[in-house]
């Protein structure tokens, strides 16, 4: 096993080194990923829980009250519809607009104008319900002029996942992986309940933001733990295996939505992982790497010798105690607390910190401004999120194979790229040619899916232990300001109808070309310290 050299370089080697020894993807890497899918595949189910819980099922005007005991109590509902309600374009009932007094000659087919006001519902809304029981938009009449707190909700609970994720990022940094995630698991299930009973929309929106802050910790402090504790030759395939838990959470959010349609219920439901996660968290390791980073060698040597042990590796541990391992990380740093601020303070990774942070932003920005405005299937929203997470599955497996052959960089560059050119491609394409729009539109997914899935496991490879959970954390902040806005974006088809899509395009392919400045990262060891990407290759 190499020992290293005296330069400040030889921590790195010297782990990598014996993660390898030991086995770098063995037993006890298996076991770490299987728990870790418990409170992952709870992501996917709240990230795009709105999809189901903010629905809004066709509804118009409560007329009741036009009931003035005269012929309308004696109408069917159909007629009244028709006395009740003016008729859109399309002649369904308005959904949002009533007659002020019964139009009784609209029985007759008669279209006279006189006294034919129309007002804005006045008693409340008359909801179908055939598809969903309760939703957001039910619950509190968020439609017609209320519509955009319906939309708020999401925006709010990404906004929470914005502030969350730098958050988790500086204290996982500074107080561990393992007990961090603990936090994580416990927070989130306390305010998703908090948000299911909630009495009032503001409470509701109030809990989901902390739901949103809580899931963060989730999503980047469990991505770093995996891919610490894998050797490099395995890197690729735990970046990739763990992103398969998006996958699955989305077959699993398709399945509990289709058989609980009652959005409080959804709620807990999509939840309830997070029980089993917390059962099996004592299973968790902590990072030996940041064990050593921060100077805790009996602790690291500890994990080293379970997984040893786990993976049928002992002997090669005979030579390595404790005092080996701090030796090996004697540095003038490890005593350093680092925070956010350090990710800018020297040019190397100054440059790694700005790239990365406009590459996250272009493609979270992509992927959700994709994800929100893909039309044309003309299924239901149960099949549609089912054929949306089936198509993800063969991809994941095909950037696998092109990671291992080919790198990170160019991965990452395609990915963007191709989704700017499928955003590009369906500018020119007419709406009523919606099956090649269908067709380009979910290419284009899959592949701002690919570009999701390489950058997760890119950032977590160029930045240093020290540095890395704030590393992610910073970068999940820009990547969720951009989910953010993505939605806001669709407003602008009201200055021109072409807008939102030409500012998508130009997002992805600008980030694509910034990709180019990144490092490669493939095959190459995890440094440890900031010094270890500034000093000269």
């Amino acid at each position: 096993i190499e020992t290293g050299d005296s330069r400040g370089g030889h921590s790195r080697m010297k782990f990598d080194s014996i993660l390898s020894e030991i086995d770098g993807f063995g037993k006890f890497q298996i076991k770490l990923v299987l728990i870790q899918m418990l409170s992952r595949i709870t992501l996917p189910c709240h990230f795009l829980l709105n999809n189901f819980m903010a629905a809004v099922p066709s509804h118009h005007c409560n007329i009741t009250a036009l009931d003035d005991g005269g012929i309308f109590g004696n109408l069917t509902q159909e007629q009244k519809l028709v006395v009740g309600i003016p008729a859109e374009r399309d002649g369904a009932p308005s959904s949002c607009q009533m007659f002020s007094n019964p139009q009784y000659q609209h029985l007759s087919g008669s279209n006279s104008s006189e006294d034919t006001f129309t007002v804005q519902c006045q008693n409340g809304w008359v909801y179908d319900n055939s598809t969903f029981k309760s939703t957001l938009a039910t619950e509190w009449d968020l439609v017609c002029s209320r519509k955009g707190m319906n939309k708020a909700t999401a925006t709010i609970f990404f906004l929470g996942v914005m502030v969350g994720a730098p958050l988790f990022g500086f204290l996982s940094d500074r107080f561990g992986r393992r007990k961090l995630l603990l936090v994580s698991y416990l927070s989130s299930m306390m305010f998703a309940v908090l948000s299911a009973f909630s009495p009032s929309y503001i409470m509701f929106v109030i809990m989901r933001f902390f739901t949103g802050m809580s899931l963060a910790g989730i999503s980047i402090i469990s991505i770093v733990l995996n891919v610490e504790w894998f050797g490099i030759e395995h890197r690729t395939f735990s970046g990739v295996i763990i992103s398969l838990d998006w996958t699955l959470g989305n077959w699993f959010l398709v399945g509990i939505a289709y058989c609980i349609n009652e959005f409080r219920m959804l709620i807990l439901a999509a939840t309830s992982p997070l029980i089993l996660a917390v059962m099996a968290w004592r299973y968790l390791p902590e990072s030996a790497r940041w064990l050593l980073a921060n100077g805790k060698a009996d602790a690291a040597h500890h994990y080293i010798m379970k997984c040893a042990e786990m993976n049928n590796r002992t002997k090669c541990m005979d030579a390595i105690t404790p005092m080996v391992l701090l030796e090996s990380v004697q540095d003038e740093t490890t005593d350093k607390k680092y925070t956010i601020v350090d990710l800018f303070k020297t040019p190397n990774i100054r440059k790694l910190s700005i790239c990365s942070g406009i590459v996250w932003y272009g493609v979270a920005f992509t992927y959700y401004g994709i994800s929100l405005n893909i039309t044309g299937f003309g299924l239901n929203p149960y099949l549609t999120q089912f054929i949306f997470a089936s198509i993800e599955m063969p991809m994941k497996i095909g950037v696998y194979v092109f990671l291992e052959k080919v790198g990170r960089k160019p991965g990452e560059m395609g990915a963007l790229l191709l989704t700017g050119l499928c955003l590009f491609i369906n500018i020119f394409v007419g709406k009523d040619r919606w099956i090649i729009r269908t067709v380009v539109a979910v290419l284009g997914k899959a592949l701002s899916e690919a570009s999701f899935t390489i950058m997760f496991l890119f950032t977590t490879e160029f930045f240093p232990t020290v540095v890395r959970q704030n590393g992610l954390g910073y970068t999940s902040f820009l990547a969720r300001l951009g989910v953010s806005i993505s939605p806001l974006i669709m407003l602008l088809e009201d200055v021109w109808h072409l807008l939102p899509a030409v500012t998508y395009c130009t997002v992805a392919i600008g980030s694509g070309l910034v990709t180019s400045l990144l490092p490669e990262t493939l095959n190459t060891r995890l440094p440890e310290l900031i010094e270890d990407i500034e000093k000269p290759r």
